[in-house]
């Protein structure tokens, strides 16, 4: 076993579900919150795992200097019990704790209008307990005043909330999530308001779509506060029986939901809302104002070795003036219906062909679209990749677009090259919750990716 460990340089680092800590990398987003600075890790004894750092953000090529960013420290301990203590290593019971503190220091000098902390703290408590089939996990994190440009600079401190339970046997997985977020944007910079400079993560509590026009509205964290659930059934119908034939059929159903928080507005004699406590906020009680509904019903079958499909429907409410910021939008909510035909047919075992037709149904935005993708694999190695996304609904004839695109790369162990030639819609692209805003485009697009 490894006891110790030392890091000096850039690292990447996470502490619980990352409520009070998560530096990571994301290339889809151009996004990289790295450390540089230290890390260490020590181990004492097997499931006793003691963490800390220290250092400053990457900002892009920018250096530090002038008090530009903060100074991020922190540390985290966990205890699993069923490591350390003999007795329980083969208990049904299965148990751990966890907990983490974190401190942003910047030199009170950025805002000449307020009283601004120079340290910010945030603190979580965390555990994930296994009792035989059934799993539960919950982390709680508070964090101090914390005056910012995402806030509106007032001084209430923050709490973020998280809570799983599961179900597993064979054939059979149910999964249910509550999460609630009250002002806890945590970045090292203050002053900062784009996806940048991110002390910490907040998970998001929906199903995460992957199909071309099912991701067209993505969901984005609301740092400021939301308030969801999410529940999830997945069922196996068993082979060589009346129902599931004789490769039997895989059920998916999905439904999540996140509404804002319930704000009772704090004022100071001026009527103002900034430098003040803010407002005042109800743990439990949802607003009637819905950021997202998601109901994900899926059905996958295999009808032969050769061939199997997905056949998959979902209905999306969105509030796409508070998620993509479309303050013009004629109708703030989307009401979407999409409807997706996934199949796959093996010529051989390294050879197939796969077949996607998709349409979204929808009366607000850019309107209807309709898609279609054909991807045919070589493995382990090659893939060739056409599509084409038409938005045949948009009221305006001019913009009813065909957007096309064709590819094709070859994977070499680890490393994947790809090469892509077609028409990029405007839109955005969120990965974990955190998005961005992508332009219209098109063009040639090169990638290399590959896995250390």
């Amino acid at each position: 076993m490894k006891k110790f460990s030392f890091t000096v340089g850039s690292f990447y680092e996470q502490f619980g579900n990352g409520l009070t800590l998560r530096s990571y990398e994301e290339w889809t987003l151009g996004y990289d919150n790295a450390i540089n600075g230290v890390k260490v890790q020590y181990e004492p004894v097997r499931g006793l795992i003691f963490k800390g750092v220290y250092g400053v953000h990457r900002f892009f090529w920018t250096k530090y200097e002038n008090n530009n960013r903060g100074i991020v420290k922190g540390a985290d301990l966990e205890l699993n019990f069923n490591d350390v203590f003999t007795s329980m290593q083969n208990s049904k019971v299965r148990l751990t704790l966890g907990g983490s503190a974190v401190s942003k220091y910047q030199s009170d000098d950025m805002n000449p209008n307020y009283n601004l902390p120079n340290n910010v703290a945030n603190f979580a408590g965390r555990f994930n307990l296994g009792i035989g089939k059934f799993n539960f996990s919950s982390e709680y994190a508070y964090k101090i005043n914390d005056p910012s440009a995402i806030n509106k600079y007032i001084y209430k401190p923050g709490e973020s909330f998280l809570f799983t339970a599961s179900y597993s046997r064979k054939g059979l997985g149910i999964f249910a999530m509550f999460k609630r977020t009250d002002n806890f944007s945590y970045k090292s910079d203050l002053n900062e308001k784009e996806n940048a400079l991110d002390i910490n993560f907040l998970p998001p509590i929906i199903e995460p779509h992957t199909y071309m026009l099912a991701s067209m509205y993505p969901y984005s964290t609301q740092p400021n506060g939301e308030l969801g659930f999410q529940f999830q059934i997945d069922y196996k119908i068993p082979k060589k029986t009346k129902l599931g034939g004789k490769y039997g059929w895989g059920i998916h159903i999905n439904y999540s939901q996140v509404n804002d928080i319930v704000r009772d507005t704090v004022s100071d004699s001026t009527g103002t809302y900034k430098g003040t406590w803010g407002y005042t906020s109800d743990f439990f009680k949802f607003s009637d104002h819905v950021f997202n509904r998601d109901l994900t019903i899926e059905i996958s079958k295999k009808f032969s070795k050769k061939f199997k499909s997905i056949f998959k429907y979902i209905h999306q409410d969105y509030d796409i003036v508070t998620l993509q910021g479309h303050d013009d939008a004629v109708e703030p909510i989307v009401h979407a219906d999409i409807f997706i035909v996934d199949m796959t047919y093996k010529f051989t075992s390294k050879k197939a062909l796969r077949w996607e037709a998709q349409g979204l149904f929808t009366s607000e935005d850019n309107g209807s679209w309709a898609a279609v993708l054909l991807e045919y694999t070589i493995s382990p190695h090659w893939f060739f990749t056409v599509s084409d996304q038409w938005n045949y609904g948009n009221e305006e004839t001019v913009k009813r677009l065909h957007y096309y695109t064709g590819a094709f790369g070859y994977t070499l162990k680890a490393t994947r090259f790809a090469i892509t030639y077609g028409r990029q819609r405007e839109g955005v692209v969120c990965v974990g919750g955190v998005c961005r805003q992508v332009p219209a485009s098109s063009g040639f697009y090169v990638t290399i990716s590959s896995n250390f």
